[in-house]
């Protein structure tokens, strides 16, 4: 197996040995949980464009890791943060992504896809009203609706900023919710994720914000498909979970704890939406398959080492997760090129890169060893190491 030298946090560096790769099966339907990985974009380094300012994607590479995905089992939640939307990806390039996102589904029998609707046309500031961010969620799910997508209603910096009470968010989520022709998904983003969004449903407490959320959901059961929760607390997302409409299912989005909430409790047990499920799909794809035979041992055992890559993944500041998506997109081939949309691969250090390889390496996901260490090779001597 090939070996490489990779930094010590003692600033040294160490030989490293890298391990073969597991082979998962793949699961197959009926499925035991609905999944869905949030997809990453793949920035087409040839176009002329300022990496910072513009928004340029490689549409073909882009694509076609939708159909990886597709190909494993999983379903896709298009262009949400883990697509850099809000931090790279502009309106205009979203809708070009859910529309041709679309169209490749349907070549693919049995393809899921849901798309992400939210109001980041429009800026936040002291001058935006609610009835503003109405009608901006209005515009977006129109725009999603009128190609056939399916809605994942995002959480809005806009509201954030312009709600003052919680009020202001249950008369925004009536509207929307009122207006949409079938059930959505809704995503409460926790701050860890965007600063932005803190204070949510108009409470800093998020106890206290899960009551705003759960009474929105109540009034408007048969229009909400499901509540994804991204909070990185299992103990909340449990308890809303509890709570919810029997017809409404939870979307966990806790990438610290997917494990035991997908298997779950006497209780009942969480759906996924998840931006870890893109570099970890293959895994992801084996353990549904051992789920769906109730082999919950072979499950967990498959998934255990996933999750401390998870944690390094999203560790804080939470929001340049991306960064290591995209790392492991590259060193297994779906891209030839570290580099992203906005110049974001610039957020992570390359002792954080080296731990991340470490830990992909423990969970069997560098599918081709020769060609992953031959890559962080080159990002090693890009940085001085080696």
């Amino acid at each position: 197996m090939p070996s490489l030298l990779l930094p010590t946090p003692t600033n040294g560096v160490e030989p490293f040995t890298t391990s073969p790769p597991r082979v998962f099966d793949t699961a197959l339907p009926p499925y035991p949980r609905v999944a869905f990985a949030a997809a990453h974009v793949v920035a087409d380094t040839l176009a002329e464009q300022d990496p910072w300012l513009d928004t340029r994607v490689d549409w073909d590479r882009t694509i076609a890791f939708r159909k990886h995905l597709w190909s494993l089992g999983l379903g896709v939640a298009e262009a949400m943060d883990t697509a850099q939307r809000g931090m790279g990806l502009d309106w205009a390039a979203a809708q070009q992504l859910i529309r041709l996102s679309l169209d490749a589904a349907k070549d693919h029998p049995g393809a899921v896809i849901a798309s992400g609707a939210g109001t980041d046309h429009l800026a936040a500031g002291p001058d935006v009203t609610v009835d503003d961010v109405i009608r901006a969620y209005e515009e977006q799910c129109e725009a999603v609706e009128a190609i056939g997508g399916r809605i994942i209603l995002m959480a809005s910096r806009a509201l954030a900023k312009a709600a003052k009470s919680p009020a202001d968010y249950e008369r925004v989520y009536a509207r929307i919710l009122g207006g949409v022709r079938a059930p959505v998904i809704i995503h409460w983003l926790g701050e860890m994720f965007d600063p932005a969004l803190e204070g949510y449903w108009g409470n800093h407490d998020h106890m206290a914000a899960m009551e705003t959320a759960l009474s929105v959901i109540h009034a408007h059961a048969d229009k909400v498909d499901g509540v994804k929760i991204s909070l990185l607390d299992d103990q909340k997302e449990i308890a809303m979970r509890r709570r919810l409409p029997k017809s409404v299912r939870m979307y966990t989005g806790d990438d610290f704890n997917y494990a035991e909430l997908i298997a779950g409790d006497e209780h009942g047990y969480s759906d996924a939406l998840l931006g870890i499920f893109d570099p970890i799909a293959p895994a992801v794809g084996g353990a549904l398959a051992s789920l769906a035979k109730n082999d919950l041992s072979t499950f967990h055992e498959i998934l255990a080492p996933t999750v401390p890559l998870s944690r390094h993944i999203f560790k804080a500041p939470t929001r340049f997760y991306k960064t290591g998506v995209v790392f492991m997109a590259w060193l297994n081939g779906h891209q030839d090129h570290f580099v992203m949309v906005g110049g974001q691969q610039s957020t992570r250090s390359i002792q954080h890169f080296s731990e991340l390889f470490r830990l992909a390496d423990a969970a069997g996901l560098l599918a081709d060893p020769e060609q992953a260490a031959r890559r962080m090779r080159h990002l090693l001597a890009l940085h001085g190491v080696g």
